[in-house]
C-alpha cells in the first residue's frame, strides 16, 4: 500500500503542472468520490452481508447483522467517531477516500512546494540525496510519525494508517518534483535492495530464534516497539523505493497495451473484491481441498471481473463515470497522468 500511495504521490506532481488547483480537485472528485460512494452504496451491504452470513455459519460470530455492521465504530467517544474509519464501510474502497482526503489536505503542501520558499526547501533535500544513500533519511519521519501515533491509534485504517500512508503520497510528489531526487533513486537501487533483504532476513530471524517480535510491535513504550518501527518504515521505503527504479528501467515507454492497463486499473480495483467475496462464499462452503479452492477463487473471479470490465463497463458512458474513467474513448487509448 504505501508504493501505491508513492505513486499516486508522483500522479499528482504530473497532474499539477497542468491544471489549477480547482481542476485538480474537480478531477479528483469525479475519479474518486464519485467511484466511492455510488460503488459503495452498491457493493457494500451485500459484501457486509455474506462476511456476516459466512462467520454465523462457522460459530466465530453471534451477534445480530446490525450489531456486526456497526463494530467498526462501537467506540463512544467523540475519536471514535471522527476517525477514517469510516472509509472502511467501502471495505477496499477505503483506499479511493483516503486518495482524495490526502489530496484535499496536501494541496496547500504541493503548490507551496512549486513555488518560491517551497522549491528552496526541495532544492535544499534534493541536495542531500546527491551523496549516497542519504535519500533514506526520509525513513526517520516516517518512523516517528507511526510511532508517535500507532500507540493511540492502534486499530487498522485509524489515524496512524492515514498519517503514515499520506506521508508516501507526499514523498510520491516529492521524489518527481526535483531532478536529483530520480537520479539518486536510479543510482542507490542496489543499496534499497540489498537493505531491504538483510532487513527482511533480520525479522525472519528474529521471529525464528523465538524472541517476541510480534509482542514488540504491539506494546509501545519499549525499545523493541521503536526499533520494530524502524525497520518496518526503512523496509517499506526501500521495496517503494526499488519499485520506482524498476517502473524507470522497464516502464519508460508506451503503447496500446499499458494504455488499456492504466484506464482498466481503477475499474478492476473497485469490481475484483466483490466478486471474489461473492464466488468465495459459495466456494469455501464445497467439500475440496483449499489447495483446489484458491486458484478456482482467484482464476475465476479474475476472468469474471475482467468480463464485467470489457464487455459492460467499458462500452457504457454512464458506469465509466461511476467507475471513475473519461466518459468518452479516445482514438489512441490516452490517458493522461492525472
Amino acid at each position: 500500500m504505501p508504493f501505491f500511495f508513492m505513486v499516486a504521490g508522483a500522479a499528482s506532481w504530473f497532474a499539477l503542472q497542468n491544471r489549477t488547483p480547482s481542476q485538480y480537485i474537480q478531477e479528483r472528485l469525479k475519479r474518486l468520490v464519485i467511484p466511492f460512494i455510488v460503488c459503495m452504496i452498491l457493493f457494500s451491504p451485500f459484501q457486509m452481508y455474506l462476511e456476516w452470513e459466512n462467520k454465523v455459519q462457522r460459530g466465530v460470530v453471534t451477534t445480530s447483522f446490525q450489531e456486526f455492521a456497526l463494530r467498526p465504530l462501537s467506540d463512544g467517544t467523540l475519536l471514535g467517531w471522527i476517525t477514517p474509519r469510516w472509509f472502511g464501510y467501502g471495505f477496499h474502497l477505503w483506499f479511493l477516500g483516503f486518495l482524495f482526503s490526502f489530496a484535499l489536505i496536501t494541496l496547500p503542501l504541493f503548490l507551496w512546494l512549486k513555488q518560491g520558499r517551497g522549491q528552496s526547501f526541495l532544492s535544499w533535500m534534493a541536495g542531500l540525496s546527491e551523496c549516497r544513500g542519504l535519500i533514506l533519511l526520509f525513513v526517520l519521519p516516517l518512523a516517528l510519525v507511526y510511532g508517535l501515533v500507532q500507540p493511540y491509534f492502534p486499530t487498522e485504517q485509524d489515524w496512524a494508517d492515514f498519517i503514515y500512508q499520506m506521508m508516501f503520497f507526499i514523498l510520491g510528489f516529492i521524489f518527481f518534483a526535483e531532478v536529483r531526487f530520480s537520479r539518486a533513486i536510479r543510482r542507490d537501487w542496489w543499496i534499497f535492495m540489498i537493505l531491504g533483504i538483510v532487513i527482511v532476513l533480520a525479522l525472519v530471524g528474529i521471529y525464528l530464534i523465538g524472541l517476541p517480535i510480534l509482542d514488540w510491535g504491539e506494546t509501545p513504550g519499549m525499545p523493541q516497539f521503536y526499533i520494530l518501527q524502524l525497520l518496518v518504515s526503512l523496509l517499506a521505503l526501500c521495496c517503494c523505493l526499488l519499485m520506482l527504479v524498476i517502473g524507470q528501467r522497464f516502464l519508460d515507454f508506451s503503447n496500446h497495451r499499458l494504455h488499456y492497463g492504466q484506464e482498466a486499473a481503477l475499474p478492476f480495483f473497485v469490481l475484483h473484491q466483490p466478486v471474489i467475496i461473492v464466488i468465495a462464499f459459495f466456494v469455501v462452503q464445497w467439500e475440496i481441498g483449499a489447495w483446489i479452492k484458491l486458484p478456482l477463487v482467484v482464476t475465476s473471479s479474475f476472468v469474471f471481473t475482467i468480463f464485467l470490465y470489457e464487455l459492460i463497463i467499458r462500452r457504457l458512458p454512464t458506469l465509466r463515470l461511476i467507475f471513475g474513467m473519461k466518459t468518452r474513448i479516445s482514438e489512441t487509448g490516452q490517458v493522461d497522468a492525472g
